[in-house]
């Protein structure tokens, strides 16, 4: 595989974390974790998304450009495959669901900022699914923090990361619905991705 930086992309529940630590191990690459449990603010959004969206989208940008920018810089790490379990992107499309217009606009103004100076991914694999099927995975691993979130939040992010993809014709996406081809009960078919 010819892909010196993957990112795994998907909504909330939908494998991205095991998909991307499998994967790095596979092609004995290094790995970037979004580091959501050191972030205080995430509990207090689901408790209170109106009072805490702006802080925590400002958070988890602040810590994925630090640590995209640390990772992809270092010479000896890019000698070899990176694997993240996320895109830089994945802030602009969460802010666009949780953010409200003026939050957003400002929001937009930072990330248009520190967007063209970080690495950008040769290939996304999008891990597809309906919202009720995530759903089921984010109860079944039962953190206390995700037990509110509903059905119809997830639709939103759903529907925010096709139409960010339709928006952006030339990334690299290898599509994978997880209902038909799940790749972390049959982790041998991550041989089956595209070679470039």
């Amino acid at each position: 595989m010819n892909y010196r930086y993957i990112a795994i992309e998907g909504n909330i529940g939908s494998g991205k974390t095991t998909l991307a630590m499998k994967l790095s191990s596979c092609l004995k690459g290094a790995l970037i974790l979004e580091r959501f449990a050191d972030n205080s603010f995430l509990p207090k959004f689901y408790e209170d998304p109106a009072r805490y969206a702006f802080t925590l989208e400002l958070s988890f940008l602040a810590d994925r450009f630090q640590q995209v920018k640390e990772k992809t810089s270092a010479p000896d790490l890019f000698d070899k495959t990176i694997v993240a379990d996320y895109f830089i992107d994945k802030s602009w499309i969460f802010a666009s669901v949780n953010l409200n217009s003026s939050e957003f606009n400002l929001f937009k103004r930072l990330f248009d900022i520190i967007y063209p100076s970080l690495a950008k991914p040769d290939l996304i694999i999008y891990l597809h699914s309906t919202p009720n099927i995530v759903e089921k995975r984010i109860k079944l691993r039962g953190r206390d923090f995700e037990r509110n979130i509903s059905n119809d939040y997830l639709q939103s992010i759903h529907e925010k990361y096709l139409s960010y993809f339709r928006q952006h014709p030339k990334t690299r996406i290898l599509l994978i619905d997880i209902e038909k081809h799940d790749l972390i009960i049959e982790p041998q078919k991550l041989k089956t991705l595209p070679k470039t």
